[in-house]
């Protein structure tokens, strides 16, 4: 039980990446990390309830989906940016000052 509920902190600090995140890339990967926090804690909960067999099969479905839309929205954001004509400095703020 405490696992989960350090998980829960974990997916609590990965929001707060989202939401403070400097870039949209840290908002993604902040995205990406409490995606993989919610299948650990889809986990742990199956075998707290001693049914880890549909907790497990949900939690494999989250991870797919979790990869899935984060690779999406990933090459979506590369698209975008290739399009406005932007290197990869000025989209991350790699090469501002500050």
């Amino acid at each position: 039980m405490a696992m989960a509920l350090f998980i829960s902190l974990l997916i609590g600090l990965a929001l707060l990446r989202v939401w403070a995140g400097p870039t949209i890339y840290d908002r993604l990967l902040g995205v990406g990390i409490v995606g993989t926090n919610a299948v650990l804690l889809l986990a742990i909960i199956g075998f707290i309830y001693g049914r880890p067999d549909g907790f497990l099969d949900l939690a494999i479905t989250y991870a797919i989906l979790n990869f899935v839309g984060v690779v999406a929205v990933a090459k979506f954001l590369d698209v975008r940016r290739a399009s406005r004509g932007e290197d990869h400095q000025t989209a991350t703020g790699a090469g501002e000052d500050g």
